[in-house]
C-alpha cells in the first residue's frame, strides 16, 4: 500500500503541473493507502505546505478555494480563445470548439460558490 500511495503523491503532483490529470483524487488516494499502512507517512503529507491543503479543504467539505476555480477558468479561457483564433483555420472546427466552450463556460461559472 505505501508503493501505491507514493505512486498516487506523484501522479497529484504531476496533475498540478498537468491540466488534465487531476490532482486532488490521487492524493485523496494516497492519504486513503498512507492511513491504512503507515501512518508517519500519512502525517507528513497531510502536514505538507502545498499538499495537504488539497486533502485538509476536502475533508473540512471546503472543496477546491474560489481563487483556483478562478484560475481555472481564466486559464481555460484562454485556451479556447488562442484555439479559435489562432490556431484552427478550419470554419467548422471553430464553430466546434465555441460550440463546446460556451455552455462548459456558462455551466463553470454558474456553479461557482463563493465561500
Amino acid at each position: 500500500m505505501r508503493v501505491a500511495g507514493i505512486c498516487s503523491v506523484l501522479m497529484g503532483v504531476i496533475g498540478i503541473f498537468v491540466p488534465l490529470l487531476p490532482t486532488t483524487p490521487f492524493l485523496l488516494l494516497a492519504a486513503y493507502l498512507f492511513a491504512k499502512s503507515s501512518p508517519k507517512l500519512y502525517d507528513k503529507l497531510i502536514s505538507n505546505k502545498y499538499l495537504g491543503e488539497y486533502i485538509k479543504n476536502y475533508r473540512e467539505n471546503r472543496g477546491v478555494r474560489l481563487s483556483h476555480k478562478i484560475a481555472a477558468l481564466v486559464l481555460l479561457f484562454i485556451s479556447f480563445s488562442y484555439s479559435i483564433i489562432f490556431a484552427v483555420s478550419a470554419l467548422w472546427l471553430r464553430i466546434l470548439l465555441i460550440a463546446i466552450a460556451a455552455p462548459l463556460m456558462v455551466h463553470a461559472i454558474a456553479n461557482l460558490e463563493i465561500q
